[in-house]
C-alpha cells in the first residue's frame, strides 16, 4: 500500500481538517479535555499493545514497511497524533511550538558532553563534570 501521495499537511492543516471532521459530526460535545486525554492514553496503549509479548528484534521486523504490523502501527500513531492535536486545540496551545520549545528544554537538561551515549535521567547527569 502506497502511503506517500503528495506533500504531507502541516499540523495546522491537520488540525483544521480534524476540527471540520469533528464539527460535521457534532462530536465536540464529547471532546472535553478530560475525555480527550483519556482517549489519547487509550490510543497510545493500543500502539503499545502491538509489541506486547514480542522481543525488540521481532517487533522491529514486524513494523518495517514490508512487515505485517506496519500499517497497524502507522494507524495507531496517527490516532495518537490526532488526539494530541485535539488536546492542544482544546487547551489552547500550538503543539508544534510546544514541541520545539520542549526540544530546547531537553537540550539544556541533557547537554551533549554529559548525555552522549547514556540513557540516564538528567538529574543523574547534573553533578557530573563534562
Amino acid at each position: 500500500m502506497n502511503h506517500e501521495n503528495g506533500p504531507a499537511p502541516d499540523l495546522d492543516e491537520l488540525t483544521e481538517r480534524l476540527i471540520r471532521f469533528r464539527d460535521e459530526r457534532d462530536w465536540k460535545q464529547f471532546h472535553t479535555l478530560k475525555d480527550l486525554l483519556i482517549s489519547l492514553s487509550l490510543e497510545a496503549a493500543e500502539a503499545l499493545e502491538l509489541c506486547q509479548w514480542k522481543d525488540a528484534v521481532t517487533f522491529e521486523k514486524q513494523v518495517r514497511p514490508d512487515g505485517p504490523l506496519h500499517d497497524s502501527l502507522r494507524e495507531e500513531c496517527a490516532d495518537v497524533l490526532l488526539y494530541l492535536l485535539l488536546v492542544a486545540e482544546a487547551a489552547g496551545f500550538d503543539l508544534a511550538r510546544a514541541a520545539a520549545e520542549k526540544i530546547e528544554i531537553n537540550a539544556r537538561k541533557y547537554p551533549v558532553e554529559k548525555a552522549r551515549g547514556r540513557a540516564d535521567k538528567y538529574t543523574e547527569l547534573q553533578g557530573e563534570d563534562p
